[in-house]
């Protein structure tokens, strides 16, 4: 199926039109053909390559990732090493996030669960945010 347009391919992959430019222009997207309109034309290969990305996106692989992703999928005679190495990786980071979101859970349960409810001078969460110290530095921040 060639001559897709660019919200046929948009529909088909689940992804919105400024989406495909933005890949595009990313270089994860290769440039479509275009018509002697100078419409864009795309086949279903650029659908499939969409919903890999889109799919990559939505399991927290950065950009940078799914370029490496791309480039190994497109030589499938390859040991698939590189890309079992990038998953550890993703997968190591992930389970930090999730260790400091628990970590952050619990100090916020903490502080709602000593809130007296009472006066803003006696609240334990304006308490606990103002007199944080050096001892318990907050949480690195989950982007990181």
């Amino acid at each position: 199926m060639a001559g897709l347009t660019i919200g046929a391919v948009a529909r088909a992959a689940g992804v919105k039109v400024p989406t495909i430019r933005f890949y595009e222009g990313l270089g994860l997207m290769p440039a479509p053909p275009r018509t002697e309109g100078n419409r864009r034309t795309y086949d279903i290969a650029a659908v499939r390559r969409l919903q890999f990305i889109r799919h990559a996106r939505e399991l927290g692989f950065a950009i940078d990732a799914i370029r490496t992703l791309l480039a190994l999928s497109d030589r499938p005679d390859d040991p698939c090493c590189d890309a079992d190495h990038l998953a550890q990786n993703h997968l190591a980071d992930i389970e930090s996030k999730i260790d400091r979101l628990i970590a952050l859970r619990e100090e916020v349960r903490r502080m709602v669960e000593g809130c007296a409810r009472g006066r803003i001078r006696d609240c334990r969460v304006i308490e606990v945010l103002a007199e944080r110290d050096h001892r318990h530095p907050p949480p690195s921040r989950l982007s990181g």
